[in-house]
């Protein structure tokens, strides 16, 4: 199957670790042409080796740089004629464990114009992109969090970021509507990446205690990501949650 006879193309910011490459191993797999986006070249190449004779393009991108992001949709739009399919997923859990009062501004600013300004951007040009093409449409999936939901402690900028990031999905949602582009979110709560190590080893609660948590194999996320994807774009997936079973957050614990 050549790269213009593949039934569906997607982009994947974020895509060199993580949850990102989990998902866009799951899409190539599954026939999708994949543009792998992500700030350094290496963990993209290796993302797309894991799915040999995969149709994948590795575009160096910062996604809080318009520049980047522009160039990311029009090399995907080059290369497969189209796109169907934004997985919104690039982010940074910024400086984890220090207090509120204790926070810069710029470990502030770096947090939300990754989590909440460039998955603006990203969404941006898919919707110009989708809205223009023919056939008209596609869908966006942001990668929101539980942290969408509940903060833990110490975590003002991603969990602010993240409840940001509900309300574009449905802004977005709504608007996508004349134009075929179904939105949704997917809120995930500690799959085993190399961002959620940590939880392993104990995390701090909202009581002040530090005790370890459990974690869920990536790939049930990339599975689930997967199935909202490949819906119609009549049906869409407004919003999912997927977490480890026995993590603390679900009532008292």
């Amino acid at each position: 199957m050549t790269d213009t006879e593949t039934s569906k193309t997607a982009v994947v910011t974020g895509a060199g670790s993580g949850i990102g490459r989990a998902v866009a191993v799951e899409l190539l797999r599954a026939g999708w042409s994949v543009a792998l986006a992500g700030r350094r070249p290496e963990p993209l190449e290796e993302t797309a080796a894991l799915a040999p004779g995969a149709a994948s393009l590795t575009v160096r991108t910062d996604v809080a740089r318009p520049e980047d992001v522009a160039a990311l949709f029009a090399a995907t739009a080059a290369r497969f004629g189209r796109v169907d399919l934004l997985f919104n997923n690039a982010g940074t859990f910024g400086p984890g464990g220090v207090p509120v009062e204790d926070l810069s501004y710029e470990a502030w600013r770096h947090v939300v114009d990754t989590n909440l300004n460039g998955a603006f951007l990203c969404a941006q040009a898919a919707y110009r992109q989708m809205k223009e093409q023919d056939p008209q449409g596609g869908r966006i999936i942001n990668n929101g969090s539980i942290s969408a939901h509940t903060p833990r402690p110490h975590s003002a900028p991603y969990t602010a970021t993240k409840h940001a990031l509900t309300g574009l999905t449905k802004a977005l949602s709504l608007d996508g509507r004349p134009y075929r582009i179904a939105v949704g979110q997917i809120d995930i709560g500690n799959a085993a990446t190399e961002m959620t190590a940590r939880m392993e080893a104990g995390a701090l609660q909202a009581d002040g205690r530090t005790v370890p948590e459990p974690v869920m194999d990536v790939a049930d996320v990339a599975r689930t990501v997967r199935h909202m994807a490949e819906l119609p774009l009549e049906a869409n997936v407004q919003f999912a949650t997927v977490l480890a079973t026995a993590m603390p957050y679900v009532g008292r614990g």
